[in-house]
């Protein structure tokens, strides 16, 4: 059992001044035409985020089929939550439309970032936003990020799993999170219910645990995750849960995609993104330079 990697599949030419650089946290879902359209995030000269897309083959997702050369979600306007960056992290079929949860994100000056989630609606290839504000918003116990967001029909509801910084402290004179998972629930995609206990957090020299993608089977819910501790830059892990709240880390015996000898992946990966397709499993990731050198995609060869 293995994941066998396919290769780079796209990085920004540079050539757009919204995606100078980058394609991180890529989000994908399989068309109606049995392609897979990959969200992505670019940054532009000033390091903001915007999504775009690539379209690829369905029977091979290392292939470019069709590319989109403007971004679908852009930056909110001056002072908006999202007016550094609004970047997709999930897509969901819901209440007769696709419902695509994004980070929205605002520089500050003594943290680097503020980050909470917003909610847009596809329009054709184009996304309109449905709120100005977050749809999950800073709350008393929770008041500086909740991001990441991934979602899944649940009954007749939502469910989310999303990163909450727990604090910021100063590390070697840098700003360092503090970050775990939490779940929460929804009836109409708008208004969320955070459950109190954390799913995931970090451990021994880890600091966080981010960008969660669940999928879930007769079983039960399996998630894939990105880690940062002090002694890797990225690295990804791995967990079960029966009901999606309680959540055990697999072992070393667990297979995942790893770090490459040489190239784009060498130094990390990170922001997994799982989907299963004509009875095949493929991961889309992030490696070196977490986006800064496109994404990938792996294929599982397992039982």
């Amino acid at each position: 059992m293995s994941w066998h990697k396919l290769g780079r599949v796209f990085a920004p030419a540079g050539d757009q001044p919204w995606a100078r650089a980058y394609a991180a946290f890529p989000t994908a879902h399989v068309l109606s035409s049995g392609d897979i359209r990959v969200h992505f995030t670019a940054l532009d000269d000033l390091q903001q985020g915007r999504t775009g897309w690539v379209d690829l083959a369905g029977t091979a997702p290392q292939r470019i089929v069709r590319y989109g050369n403007e971004p679908v979600l852009e930056l909110g306007e001056m002072g908006d939550f999202d007016d550094c960056g609004a970047n997709v992290f999930s897509m969901v079929p819901f209440a007769g439309r696709q419902l695509y949860y994004y980070q929205g994100w605002q520089r500050s000056q003594h943290a680097p970032y503020l980050i909470f989630t917003g909610v847009a609606a596809a329009e054709g290839d184009a996304l309109r936003k449905l709120r100005r504000t977050p749809v999950l918003d800073r709350i008393e116990s929770e008041p500086y990020m909740r991001a990441a967001p991934f979602v899944l029909a649940d009954g007749a509801g939502l469910r989310m799993w999303y990163v909450h910084c727990e604090r910021w402290q100063l590390v070697d004179g840098a700003p360092r999170y503090q970050v775990q998972i939490h779940t929460a629930t929804s009836n109409d995609g708008f208004h969320w219910v955070t459950h109190p206990q954390a799913c995931l957090q970090p451990r021994g020299d880890e600091y966080a645990v981010g960008r969660p993608w669940v999928v879930r089977g007769d079983g039960g819910y399996e998630m894939w995750f990105s880690i940062r501790s002090a002694r890797h830059p990225y690295r990804l892990g791995h967990a079960v849960s029966a009901d999606g709240l309680d959540w055990v880390r697999s072992g070393p015996d667990v297979p995942l995609v790893e770090t490459s000898s040489i190239g784009w992946d060498s130094e990390m990966v990170c922001y997994p993104c799982v989907i299963d397709h004509d009875g095949r499993r493929f991961m889309f990731y992030n490696g070196n330079g977490h986006g800064r050198s496109g994404f990938g995609v792996a294929e599982w060869l397992g039982d």
